[in-house]
C-alpha cells in the first residue's frame, strides 16, 4: 500500500522542518481526513497517506534512510508493517487494525513475537562503492533443538493447564451499579502460556528457547552509505511458540578513506601539484576506485581549482549510473628554495614585469622564445 508521493510533499512541509512541526501538521491533517470524521470518498485513502508520510518522518532513523534513498531506502529497508510500529499517532485509534486488518495483531495476552536485534556492521569505503557480502555473528535465542521449543523432557509433552483451561487467561466478571464488569488477566500458573511443563528440559530448562550464535551472511549493496539500515525478517530473537521472530536490522557504517571522500554519490579527492606543473600544464596520473587515469592539466592552472572526472564515483543504490569525482587542485608552494630556484624566481618576476612592446611583433616573438627556454629551467630547477 505504500504511496509513491515525495512524503513532505503529502504533509505540505519543507525538508528542514522539525519534528515538532512534523507531528503538528499531523494531528492536523489526520483530524480533518480521519474516516470516523470525514465521510466523503478519498478521505480514508487520504488518512492512510499521510499516516505512511507522518510514520517516516516521525521517526529519525527511517527520515534519515528517507532523505538519503528516497522511496529506495524505505521500501528495501522495511515492511510495510515495520513502517507503521512504534510511531505515535497521538490516539486516532489502532493504525495497525485500520491498515492489516484484525488477523495481523496479537492481542495482548497472545504469544509474544520475538525481539527485533541491531547489528552494526563497519565496511571499507571500497566495500561499500561496489558491495560486498559479509558474514556476521549474532547471538540470539532460538528454538531449543532437543525438545523443539515444547520445554518438555523428551519423552514426555506439556499438559494444558488446570487453572485457565489452556487459553492462558483468566477472566473475572463483577457486578455492581446494575452492570457487569469483566477483566482478563494472565494466568498466574502458566504465566499466559497455557500449558504446564512437570519434567522440564535439561537442555533449556523448560524454556523451549536457547541462547546460541548463529553466522549470518549479510549483502550489502552497491553504493550503500553510513546510517543505511539492512532489514533481515525473521532474523531475530525466537518468538514465543505460535510467534513470529523479530527481524535483524543491520546498520552500515563506512570507515574514513585515506584520500577519497563521499557527498551523495560524487568522490572527492585531491591533488597536490608543482608551480610548474601548473604553470605549464601536464597529463597526469589520477587515483579512482577503480585504478589509475590521466587527467590534463592546463597551463596556467591556479590552486583550488576543481576538474570532473565523469562516472568515477559511487554507483547510484537500487538505481542506475554513477556519480562523478570531483578533483581539486592544489598548488605546492615551495617552503626551502636552493640559490638557483630563487634566482630563476627572481627572472620569473622580471620577465612577467618588464616593458610591454606595444605593436613590435618581432619582439613578443623573441620573448616567448625567452620564456619558453625559461620555463623549461624552472621545471628542471623545480621538479629534476
Amino acid at each position: 500500500m505504500a504511496t509513491t508521493r515525495d512524503y513532505y510533499e503529502i504533509l505540505g512541509l519543507p525538508k528542514d522542518s522539525s519534528a515538532g512541526d512534523i507531528k503538528k501538521t499531523y494531528r492536523k491533517l489526520a483530524l480533518k481526513y480521519h474516516p470516523d470524521r470525514n465521510k466523503e470518498a478519498g478521505a480514508e485513502e487520504k488518512f492512510k497517506e499521510i499516516s505512511e508520510a507522518y510514520a517516516v518522518l516521525s521517526d529519525a532513523d527511517k527520515r534519515a534512510q528517507y532523505d538519503r534513498f528516497g522511496h529506495a531506502g524505505i521500501d528495501a529497508q522495511y515492511s510495510a508493517e515495520d513502517i507503521f510500529r512504534g510511531a505515535d499517532f497521538g490516539g486516532f485509534g489502532d493504525i495497525f487494525e485500520m491498515f492489516f486488518g484484525g488477523g495481523s495483531r496479537r492481542g495482548p495476552m497472545g504469544p509474544r513475537r520475538g525481539s527485533d536485534l541491531q547489528y552494526d556492521l563497519y565496511i571499507t569505503f571500497e566495500e561499500a562503492a561496489f558491495g560486498t557480502r559479509k558474514d556476521i555473528d549474532i547471538p540470539r535465542t532460538e528454538i531449543c533443538s532437543t525438545c523443539s521449543g515444547t520445554g518438555a523432557k523428551p519423552g514426555t509433552s506439556p499438559k494444558r493447564c488446570p487453572t485457565c483451561s489452556g487459553t492462558g487467561q483468566i477472566r473475572t466478571t463483577r457486578s455492581g451499579l446494575g452492570m457487569q464488569f469483566v477483566s482478563t488477566t494472565t494466568c498466574s500458573t502458566c504465566h499466559g502460556r497455557g500449558q504446564i511443563v512437570e519434567s522440564p528440559c535439561p537442555t533449556c530448562s523448560g524454556a523451549g528457547r536457547v541462547r546460541n550464535t548463529r553466522k549470518i551472511t549479510v549483502n550489502v549493496p552497491a553504493g550503500a552509505d553510513s546510517g543505511m539500515t539492512l532489514r533481515l525478517s525473521g532474523e531475530g530473537n525466537t518468538g514465543e511458540p505460535g510467534a513470529p521472530s523479530g527481524d535483524l536490522y543491520v546498520v552500515v557504517h563506512v570507515m574514513e578513506h585515506r584520500y577519497f571522500k563521499r557527498v551523495d554519490y560524487d568522490v572527492i579527492s585531491e591533488l597536490p601539484i608543482s608551480f610548474s606543473q601548473a604553470a605549464l600544464g601536464e597529463d597526469v596520473a589520477i587515483d579512482t576506485l577503480y585504478g589509475k587515469v590521466k587527467m590534463n592539466i592546463p597551463p596556467g592552472t591556479q590552486t583550488n581549482s576543481v576538474f570532473r572526472l565523469r562516472d568515477k564515483g559511487i554507483q547510484h543504490v537500487h538505481g542506475h549510473g554513477k556519480g562523478d569525482q570531483l578533483v581539486r587542485v592544489i598548488i605546492k608552494t615551495p617552503t626551502k628554495l636552493t640559490h638557483e630556484q630563487k634566482e630563476l624566481l627572481r627572472q620569473f618576476d622580471g620577465l612577467s614585469g618588464g616593458k610591454k612592446s606595444e605593436g613590435d611583433e618581432k619582439d613578443r616573438t623573441e620573448k616567448s622564445k625567452k620564456n619558453k627556454g625559461f620555463f623549461e629551467k624552472v621545471k628542471d630547477a623545480f621538479e629534476g
